[in-house]
């Protein structure tokens, strides 16, 4: 036969060549007995030899009968049709490649053949394809890539070994830049990854490692976009490897490519979130996933709240050269882990980057709908872990900050959610929610808005009339940089006075956290807006309160902690001396809503040394109910009045004669009290005072010095007494009230 065709190719006869080739392939290779079809797959591999050079001519016509008895149920006749199709593609060499995906189709069959035999050809046959491939600078890889993108979701380990590496030939070979088409089998490859084969894993592994190292080299020429959405879905995959490595590409990705991630942001943070409360099991997921967090953060700028939404270029580019966001990582700045451990890809991952940037700049939109969509989501599963909830808050805080205008669009339906936030367990979450809140209550930007939490509670029609202290060089509320100064300028908007409102609201309905977070809650909202606002507001709020047994306990809170709290320093001393108008409006406005409280009005004329209305608040003492829990306040007043906060007050004991009436007051006090520690602890102070007799003598030679302060002349001091006398009437028929309804309810259980 050889010989025959070598005369038909000497004699350039053509037709005669094809004859042949057609008797092997009709009446042999494809015959019905198996012995023919063995004699002809050996006499088409016998006349590509004969054809040399010349086979080329001739491929499709001696490829697709052996490709046919690929398969062939007999499995000698499988390994006939590997050693055929051997030869023939050991003569043709370079001329195979327009059949390359005919042959890649049978192989990756025979890839997956039981018989070892015919597993060992196939492996030969693969090993001279590959070679060919590797030295040729014609492999039409566009024609390849749709039939890799189908055989990548092979669940066969043989086929997906075969796959991967051929992947891995292809990545080498400089001429085939396998790069560009990378989103079409990258979600293939991240379940590759999860195979139950550690070798195949392995190899995946190191596949996705030199895609990655490809891609820090050449960052410009990788379309980010396309494959950002198949990073987020295998972020939240079951199988810890894929997670990681996904995550890991997360990371990169967010860092090499910049803002053109932003559009993904919302399903990025879906994916991120939860694993940022794993435990020490996923330490790795959960230290890259914090790097993801912190670098998608970084990429919010003030440039997004001043973007109208609907002049916005959708522009997610192909190649991203000219975001000018490509930009160095953010790795040592944002606390990333040294490296994720367990693959060569991680290691990779922690390579310097070095690229050039492109000066132009492509307008991405910020997706703030999606975005407070998730983390509105995320706050409301009761389910997620403390760091999940903590790094959400930080997320509405850091929008807040850089895109004021377009996050107060989401208070309305964000307002609810963070204020039951506040009964969180974990104190890191409720300072955190706190800030939040209090940059809604105090962002300038809450000002332009002419709506308010739409949660039903009534705003009463005269506003509050809130002092907002001057400051120096205060920065406008128009620009994105006097924002960032929140919430410590102290400018309340129209969500501050609703703030309060619902937040009082939110005490009296729960009891238990007034108890145990109420004090905890306002010195810490103290500290994030202006101190004199927040009990101004407050005061005015109570005065209306219609549960006069909350407005008591209330107020009795507010007063420890105006009289105890470090962070109240500054208006302590405003109150001590009311030598401002401002400040004797806030004396008269707290006074008024104090009244709810006897022992807490008596300590608040204490503070502001009017210790002639003290002593007329005590006399009114005797037509009150005298109970328990009123002898108990008073007898925390006396501790109070022993420590560090009253010394001026005891300091005014010495001066007697211009003081007559605090010592009045105290006595009032003690004759008020039980025989107890604090009736001697009160008694034994007051048997320091001195004689008024001996200090005029000792001191006749030297100017008097007077602790007396004059009342102050705008507050009618009758007009309080009388409001006092008003509410404490109410409380008293409140009580008797209370009392009915028990006794009634005594009756009903006897009968």
């Amino acid at each position: 036969l050889p010989r025959l065709v070598r005369e038909f190719v000497a004699q350039n006869n053509t037709s005669q060549i094809k004859h042949v080739i057609q008797i092997l392939s009709q009446e042999f290779a494809l015959s019905q007995h198996p012995h023919s079809r063995k004699g002809g797959l050996i006499g088409l591999a016998a006349c590509s030899i004969a054809l040399g050079k010349d086979s080329g001519l001739y491929l499709k016509e001696l490829i697709e009968p052996v490709l046919t008895c690929f398969n062939d149920a007999d499995s000698r006749l499988r390994y006939y049709a590997c050693e055929a199709l051997y030869n023939i593609v050991k003569v043709a060499r370079g001329s195979v490649l327009p059949h390359f995906n005919v042959l890649f189709d049978g192989l990756s069959k025979l890839a997956a053949d039981p018989d070892p035999n015919v597993k060992s050809g196939s492996e030969l046959l693969d090993r001279l394809l590959k070679d060919i491939v590797t030295e040729s600078n014609q492999f039409d890889l566009v024609g390849f890539i749709p039939l890799l993108r189908e055989r990548i979701y092979s669940n066969n380990q043989y086929a997906r070994q075969f796959n991967i590496s051929w992947i891995l030939v292809l990545e080498s070979v400089p001429d085939i830049n396998l790069l560009d088409y990378l989103p079409e089998i990258l979600d293939g490859l991240f379940q590759i990854l999860g195979d139950n084969s550690k070798e195949i894993r392995k190899m995946c592994e190191v596949a996705l490692g030199e895609f990655l190292k490809e891609i820090k080299k050449n960052p410009s020429s990788v379309k980010f976009a396309e494959m950002a959405n198949i990073l987020v879905i295998h972020c939240q995959a079951a199988d810890d490897l894929i997670q990681l490595t996904a995550m890991c590409w997360m990371r990169e990705f967010i860092q090499l490519a910049g803002r053109v991630m932003l559009p993904y942001s919302s399903g990025i943070l879906t994916a991120v979130l939860p694993c940022l409360s794993y435990d020490d099991r996923k330490k790795n997921i959960k230290e890259v996933a914090n790097v993801c967090n912190q670098s998608l953060m970084k990429l919010v700028i003030p440039e997004d709240d001043e973007m109208d939404e609907a002049k916005q270029l959708m522009t997610l580019p192909a190649e991203p050269t000219s975001e000018e966001s490509l930009s160095k990582p953010e790795a040592a700045s944002s606390g990333e882990p040294p490296h994720c451990g367990r693959s060569e890809l991680d290691m990779e991952m922690n390579q310097p980057l070095s690229f050039p940037c492109s000066s132009e700049r492509i307008q991405v939109t910020l997706n703030l709908d999606g975005i407070v969509q998730v983390l509105d989501c995320h706050l409301h599963d009761t389910s997620i872990g403390m760091m999940t909830r903590i790094a959400v808050l930080k997320w509405l805080y850091h929008l807040y900050i850089k895109t004021p205008r377009k996050m107060f669009r989401h208070t309305d339906s964000l307002f609810p959610i963070l204020l039951r936030t506040l009964s969180d367990e974990s104190d890191e979450v409720i300072l955190k929610d706190l800030e939040v809140l209090a940059e809604i209550a105090s962002s300038p930007a809450g000002q332009t808005e002419g709506h308010g939490p739409s949660d039903g509670s009534e705003v009463r029609p005269g506003p509050v009339e809130l002092h907002v202290p001057s400051r120096t060089g205060q920065l406008s509320s128009s620009g994105p940089k006097g924002l960032e100064c929140s919430p410590s300028t102290p400018t309340m908007n129209s969500y501050f006075y609703k703030f309060m409102i619902n937040l009082l609201k939110r005490f009296s309905s729960e009891r238990k956290l007034l108890e145990t977070r109420g004090a905890f809650i306002i010195r810490q909202l103290c500290l994030l807006l202006n101190a004199e606002n927040i009990f101004h507001s407050m005061a005015d709020i109570l005065l209306r309160e219609e549960d006069l047994k909350f407005a008591s306990t209330m107020v009795h809170t507010l007063n420890t902690i105006l009289l105890t709290s470090s962070e109240l320093f500054q208006l302590r001393n405003q109150l001590k001396d009311l030598k401002t108008p401002e400040s004797r409006n806030l004396f008269c406005c707290l006074y008024r809503s104090w009244c709810h409280n006897p022992v807490t009005t008596v300590s608040l004329c204490f503070l502001t040394q009017n210790y002639k209305h003290a002593y007329d608040l005590i006399q009114k003492f005797g037509d009150l109910e005298v109970t328990v829990d009123f002898l108990t306040e008073v007898d925390k007043l006396v501790q109070l009045i022993e420590c560090p906060i009253f010394t001026y007050l005891r300091l005014q004991l010495l001066d007697v004669k211009n003081n007559p009436y605090l010592i009045k007051a105290l006595y009032g006090l003690l004759m008020l009290l039980p025989q107890s520690s604090a009736f001697q602890l009160l008694s034994h102070r007051l048997q320091c005072v001195p004689n008024p007799e001996l200090l005029q003598a000792g001191d006749s030679t030297k100017p008097s010095t007077s602790f007396k302060r004059t009342s102050a002349p705008s507050i009618d001091y009758t007009e309080l007494l009388q409001h006092f006398e008003k509410v404490q009437n109410k409380h008293l028929e409140a009580r008797h009230q209370r009392a009915g309804r028990a006794e009634q309810l005594d009756r009903r259980v006897v009968l």
